[in-house]
């Protein structure tokens, strides 16, 4: 069975718990898009991993983890990653792999990519590691792929520092090369994870163009980037938060508004909650809200069901995965965003216009809140009765069903109400 993981928000939704999580009943899991711009974390008892490139099933030690044909890869960031794990008593030896058909980051396309960001009337923000830049190599059909590593004539072409940057580089990256079609062929019986980077909403076509990824983190980039067909993909699973974040420029209607304010020294939530200055730093200071790869704080808003849905619907979601929910346990009410005003209309549906984004405004329904710490709720039917009326609000307006939720960063801090490995 192939199962899929998205981010169904703009990234940062807590993919790489969930992707763990999931691993405990894979065999295989192949991440499928993105680079090094990634961040996912995953908390394991006192023990706390922050993965860049690596698929976030590495910390089981009888997994197999791949690097898809979707992805960029920086081969410095790659072998730091893997000496951190191992130095963490992780062995990845035999078990790490990589498409011949992925392509590779080179340290000028990074200095190029901060440069042409900068340049920009408005900056799209992007994390700078070269990403952007690689992916425009590529559709260039300038690149350089895993599997031209021993065409020597191609090699000989580089200019002369990325082939000094590469050549030592050459030997290590052969021996984890594979034909990642042939691969899973021969394996059509076993349990495929595929991971995704990013979110749905940072799609290059999906998106809020231009301010979004340069690769695929839609669903249908699992059956390009995991060198599968579309009908190979038995489930499709989507990760958002209890609310909504964004890491850096673009359009975000349900954003809070207003200055930052807070009550962190008295720890006191109570006739705060109407503020969205108070909101703001509550959240991201609650739910850890700094970027993994670049330490930035995220934008932080109400939960946007309109991008939600529109989510779900481009990406044929099966199924849906809360995640921070336990970040809402203090508050006296949460209010989450129906519908876009924008001018004098009332908009239901997520436009592509990024002007009439930037003017949206969101039109919001209140929720009671729960007062009550949901950590040691073992059940669904453990919930307070207000989380659960707010889930199954979710569920109506989506049209898609909230078959796991997550109420803390670790693994065993996770509600499954239907197993994700059931067709």
């Amino acid at each position: 069975m192939n199962v899929v993981v998205i981010g169904a928000q703009w990234g940062d939704e807590g993919k790489g718990k969930i992707v763990d999580y999931l691993a405990n009943e894979a065999q295989i899991i192949v991440r499928f898009s993105g680079g090094a711009n990634a961040g996912h974390t995953i908390v394991i008892g006192d023990e706390q991993y922050a993965l860049h490139l690596i698929p976030s099933g590495i910390l089981y030690p009888d997994k197999m983890v791949i690097l898809g044909a979707g992805m960029v890869i920086d081969p410095t960031a790659l072998f730091n990653e893997l000496d951190m794990l191992r130095e963490r008593g992780i062995d990845t030896t035999g078990r790490v792999f990589i498409s011949d058909r992925a392509h590779i980051v080179l340290p000028r396309y990074i200095a190029v990519d901060k440069a042409r960001d900068e340049a920009r009337k408005k900056p799209i923000g992007t994390t700078g590691r070269g990403i952007g830049i690689t992916y425009s190599m590529k559709s260039d059909r300038d690149g350089i792929r895993i599997a031209d590593l021993s065409w020597k004539e191609k090699i000989a072409e580089l200019e002369s520092g990325d082939r000094d940057f590469l050549i030592p580089y050459i030997d290590r990256l052969e021996a984890m090369s594979i034909d990642l079609a042939a691969y899973l062929m021969h394996r059509k019986n076993a349990q495929v994870l595929f991971e995704g980077a990013q979110g749905a909403l940072l799609d290059l076509d999906l998106g809020t163009y231009p301010y979004v990824s340069s690769g695929m983190s839609c669903a249908a980039g699992a059956a390009i980037g995991g060198c599968v067909g579309p009908r190979r993909l038995d489930k499709i699973l989507g990760v958002f938060k209890a609310y909504t974040t964004r890491v850096g420029n673009g359009p975000f209607p349900s954003e809070f508004r207003g200055p930052v304010e807070g009550t962190e020294d008295s720890g006191e939530t109570e006739g705060f909650e109407e503020t969205e200055g108070f909101l703001c730093r509550f959240i991201r200071e609650t739910g850890r809200e700094y970027g993994v790869t670049t330490g930035r704080p995220r934008r932080c808003g109400y939960l946007d069901l309109v991008a939600l849905r529109y989510a779900c619907l481009t990406n044929s979601i099966d199924s849906l995965v809360m995640t921070h929910l336990d970040v809402y346990d203090t508050l006296g009410e949460i209010k989450a965003c129906i519908a876009y005003r924008i001018g004098d209309r009332i908009v239901e549906n997520f436009p592509a216009s990024i002007e009439d984004l930037g003017r949206a405004q969101p039109v919001l329904r209140t929720f009671s809140g729960w007062k009550k710490s949901l950590a040691n709720a073992l059940t669904y039917e453990e919930f307070p009765v207000a989380a659960m009326e707010y889930i199954e609000f979710i569920e109506r307006f989506c049209e898609t069903p909230i078959d796991m939720v997550s109420v803390g960063y670790d693994r065993k801090e996770t509600i499954i109400r239907k197993s994700p490995w059931t067709r």
